[in-house]
């Protein structure tokens, strides 16, 4: 029976309950947290040949995982652009359908059948369906085992409202003597965080701690739990002592009665971008959302207001998002697209690239175009850089997989720059279709973070916009991600074609007003010219905006920037190592220590101190008078480590492992380091980051070579000349074009100035 009461409220979480179900939590007006259950049996679709389909249905009618089945018109390839009769099978429940898709694939002899919309996820398959996404505002209504909605909202929005969502914060303090605590470790003391304040659990009884802990929250009754290290450590080590407590069953965090598992279950290791990756299983709490602070990308880089916006914007459920790849967020909102214009969704990819001969796949793989930079310091040069260059191109030139050499259009007018290769008149690919949205919402959030007078606005608007900025960063090189659904190689190449030649557009419009190119890498230019005021270079971005339909701005005007050689070959530029500071006094690295996640805190601190005495300087002439004031600095770091006056913590290095510790054939600093966690029980596997303390770096013995930050205390030795080498060739790398080595550094260092000017003539003569 209808109920004719409607909810109103915001979208919560959604996941699969009973067979055939999903449940929905709902945050009402009221402030009330409300449970719904939909009746839910998602549907997939099988292509062939009219006949083998026709075989396939007679045997359809006995599978406990078929409710019905129907023949419907789709486009089962989005490469061609017409619909063609498919099996649509709706589904008794979403959890069968990975085995049932398996067992058709056998019946059909692995090659009868192309199966689509197999392995999207649960959660974002029921959000397709129902039009609606995480955190959205509705209207709901339950109509006997079916839920009806009417959105109030949309992804669209920029000024939507959020619940006065609760969040909690939780940590645990472990009672061990030994340096690197494990799951045979009694808890010491649970710690809940809500609003600032702290309710600790520090009872004698452990089975008390834990208990106690679950009907604190229980009784705050939080939307989001945050932790760290929540995945890979806290909740399997709180289950496991529950375990030994025989309270397992009642461990219970989320909204659902479901006690957090004892059972460990192993992360994944990725390739990606020539590095290697490791992801924590994820640890889910129904009806609640679970954010573990050292498991997420998005979040560290925006904050929970760019965690909700991806969320909303991709239909990603928000413990997901906080979890996945920006690529499989993105691609998220090309899977709903593609549902609402009847787009089948491939399960496996077969869209390979077109053949090239050696000369056609030299001129099309060339990437982006660049400028090399001139070395050196230059005074009053000004960055310009192109807005969402890449995504603003996909989307303007009609770029994607199905788009890029379509059969439909082979006499195109629409040619790639430079390839020649014809692009669709007839129709709109999935993926500018996609982009336009997340484009518009940025500028909007651009021009409001700039607008607003609220300081409170003005961050959130940031946050989100610098989170949409991940999107529209990943959206081309999936392009040509070999698993992309939609992405396709010469696609990719396309859009670098079509980038190429807007920056050598931009560069002939800036030379005929005789600017001087000084520097340009893909989607920026560095520009000097005498004289020039800040008019002018407002005019070329404006000029360059109107003609190539990119927009153009003006990043700074530096006082100086200095543009730094190649750290092996001095002679050699380097693309992306420089330093500078702008008119407003604003400093801006690049590709040196002091940014790099690697370094320790003490040589990042000393080398960033030594830019902010050159950043006094006006010119390259009073940079270059300041430049032994930079080494006092330097000198005054190596004197620190000389004299042990420094926190071993500030020594600590980071590195992320390339594979599993055992594989590596040299006792390389992070091998040694990861061995010693293997040796203390601690589960190390390629993609992990380890950190550690080098103690002493000639040793034989590697294990003596260095000690894993674990294992390091106010007591541990460090190689005092190891981390001076590290300080004087970080002093380098930002002075080596004004005419510093290691070994002038080195003895500056030491004897100061004049000291090395009189070693010098003594040498010479």
């Amino acid at each position: 029976m209808a109920s004719l009461k409607p909810i109103c409220g915001w979208l919560l979480d959604v996941y699969p309950s009973n067979p055939g179900e999903m449940t929905v939590w709902i945050i009402s007006e009221n402030g009330e947290r409300i449970k719904l259950v939909d009746k839910f049996q998602p549907k997939i679709y099988v292509s062939a040949k009219i006949s083998d389909l026709s075989k396939l249905t007679k045997r359809l009618g006995t599978s406990k995982s078929v409710a019905k089945w129907r023949y419907v018109e789709k486009y089962a390839d989005f490469m061609e652009n017409k619909r063609s009769k498919v099996l649509e099978i709706t589904t008794t429940d979403c959890r069968r359908i990975p085995y049932f898709a398996r067992k058709l694939l056998r019946f059909g002899g692995y090659q009868k059948f192309r199966l689509h919309n197999v392995d999207v996820p649960d959660a974002q398959a029921y959000f397709y369906d129902r039009d609606i996404f995480p955190l959205a505002f509705m209207g709901v209504i339950v109509q006997g085992d079916r839920l009806a909605y009417w959105l109030l909202d949309s992804v669209e929005s920029v000024d939507y409202d959020l619940p006065p969502l609760r969040l909690l914060s939780l940590h645990l303090e472990i009672a061990t003597d030994r340096p690197i605590p494990n799951f045979n470790d009694p808890i010491g003391s649970i710690i809940l965080e809500e609003n600032g304040e702290d309710i600790v659990i520090d009872n004698e009884d452990e089975e008390e701690k834990i208990l106690m802990m679950v009907d604190v929250i229980r009784e705050k009754d939080p939307d989001i739990i945050f932790t760290r290290g929540g995945d890979s450590f806290l909740f399997p080590y709180l289950a496991h002592r529950a375990l030994v407590n025989g309270v397992l069953s009642r461990l219970v965090l989320g909204r659902e009665h479901v006690p957090l598992r004892a059972k460990k279950k192993r992360g994944m290791t990725f390739f990606s971008y020539g590095r290697v990756y490791f992801k924590a299983p994820m640890r889910r709490l129904y009806g609640r959302i679970h954010v573990d602070k050292e498991n997420t990308f998005i979040y560290s880089a925006s904050g929970l207001d760019g965690l909700i916006e991806v969320s909303r914007t991709c239909r990603v459920p928000t413990h997901r998002a906080a979890r996945a790849s920006i690529g499989t967020i993105m691609s998220s909102l090309q899977l709903y697209q593609a549902t609402k214009d009847g787009i089948l969704i491939p399960w496996k990819k077969r869209e390979p690239e077109v053949f090239k001969s050696a000369w056609e796949l030299l001129v099309a793989d060339r990437g982006g175009f660049i400028f090399e930079p001139k070395m050196g310091i230059h005074d009053w040069v000004t960055e310009v850089d192109f807005s969402s260059m890449y995504p603003t191109l996909m989307a303007k030139q009609n770029v994607s997989a199905e788009t890029v050499l379509c059969k439909c259009c082979p006499n195109s007018t629409l040619r790639v720059p430079e390839l020649g290769y014809n692009m669709c008149e007839k129709r709109e690919g999935i993926v500018p279709r996609t982009l336009r949205m997340v484009l518009r919402k940025r500028a909007t959030y651009k021009r409001l973070r700039n607008e607003v007078e609220d300081l409170k606005l003005r961050r959130i608007y940031n946050r989100r916009q610098n989170a949409l900025k991940w999107i529209l960063v990943t959206c081309f090189g999936y392009l040509g991600y070999k698993n992309a659904r939609f992405g396709k190689v010469d696609a990719h190449i396309a859009v670098c074609a079509f980038a190429r030649e807007v920056l050598l557009r931009t560069v002939r419009m800036a030379e005929e007003r005789g600017f001087e190119i000084v520097h340009g890498i893909v989607d920026s230019l560095w520009l000097k010219k005498e004289g020039a005021s800040a008019r002018e270079y407002i005019e070329l971005c404006q000029a360059v905006s109107k003609k190539i339909g990119v927009e153009l701005n003006v990043e700074g005007r530096y006082r100086w920037v200095v543009f730094l050689p190649s750290r092996m070959h001095v002679g050699v530029p380097v693309l992306n190592r420089y330093f500078g500071v702008f008119e407003s006094g604003k400093i801006k690295v690049r590709g040196i220590e002091a940014v790099r996640r690697d370094m320790p805190p003490f040589i990042k601190r000393a080398q960033m101190d030594m830019i902010r005495v050159l950043a006094r300087a006006q010119n390259s002439d009073t940079f270059v008078k300041r430049i032994p004031q930079a080494i006092d600095v330097l000198r005054g770091y190596v004197e620190k480590l000389r004299e042990k006056d420094v926190d071993v913590l500030d020594l600590i290095i980071a590195k992320r492992l390339s594979m599993h510790p055992d594989r590596y054939v040299h006792d390389v600093f992070q091998a040694v380091a990861a061995k010693q966690l293997v040796k203390e029980g601690i589960e190390v596997t390629g993609g992990q980051t380890v950190r550690y303390l080098i103690t002493s770096a000639e040793n034989k013995r590697p294990n003596s070579r260095v000690k894993v930050a674990e294992l390091v205390n106010s007591d541990t030795r460090f190689d005092t000349e190891k981390y001076v080498d590290m300080l004087i060739l970080a002093g380098v790398n930002i002075l080596s074009p004004f005419g510093y080595t290691e070994e002038r550094l080195k003895d500056e260092t030491y004897y100061g100035e004049k000291q090395t000017m009189l070693n010098f003539a003594l040498t010479t003569t």
